[in-house]
């Protein structure tokens, strides 16, 4: 794969100007998907909502940290067990359910479901996304499970990268696990390298 060295100030720049062009009069909702701790996620999702905003667009931010399942799910097999990790701490379908499916019917979402540090309920407000609107979702393993983001954004980490940066050893399976089983690079409609966060790079076919 060929990858075309950027700032992150020009990433976030050219990523605004295309999502900005792909939702025209309809909402959307973009995934910025990448190994916790390891990828500037959180970041990349923050540095696109002045700019989309500046555009006319409407941007929310939905940590996908706000839709984890209760811990006595996700520590069902212990809490450093990579295969939960992979399949079961996100709770997809309330993802979907309650951000995704609203986005494009009715338009309010609910920005988050779970407060998985205090381990009960948000009880959080529906918000509403008015036409044209962006919904910005940033967290980890958001592709291959069947969730219909309009757009797609993959930090990828090469495996050396992978093991060096990721703070959570054990987690390291299921992210090696994703990137066989899932492919994110193949699902992503943009990839970026992030080896060194401050020098990342595009990827271009």
């Amino acid at each position: 794969m060929r990858y075309r060295p950027i700032s992150p100030a020009v990433l976030a720049d050219e990523l605004t100007e295309r999502i900005d062009a792909l939702a025209g009069r309809r909402r959307i909702a973009v995934a910025v998907d990448g190994a916790a701790g390891a990828t500037e996620t959180t970041e990349l999702a923050d540095a696109l909502v002045d700019p989309l905003r500046l555009r006319g667009r409407a941007a929310l931010r939905v940590p996908a940290r706000g839709f984890l399942r209760p811990a006595s799910l996700r520590f069902e097999h212990g809490r450093t067990n990579p295969d939960a990790r992979y399949t079961e701490w996100l709770d997809v379908g309330a993802l979907r359910r309650e951000v995704l499916d609203p986005l494009k019917e009715s338009g309010e979402i609910l920005p988050s479901l779970w407060d998985a540090e205090r381990d009960r309920a948000t009880r959080a407000e529906r918000v509403p996304v008015p036409e044209g609107g962006v919904v910005l979702v940033d967290g980890e393993l958001l592709l291959g499970a069947g969730l219909a983001f309009d757009l797609a954004v993959h930090l990828w980490l090469s495996p050396a990268a992978l093991r060096r940066r990721v703070p959570d050893a054990w987690a390291i399976p299921a992210y090696e696990r994703y990137e066989e089983e899932a492919d994110p690079r193949s699902l992503a409609d943009v990839v970026v390298r992030v080896d060194d966060p401050r020098h990342p790079a595009l990827y271009t076919p």
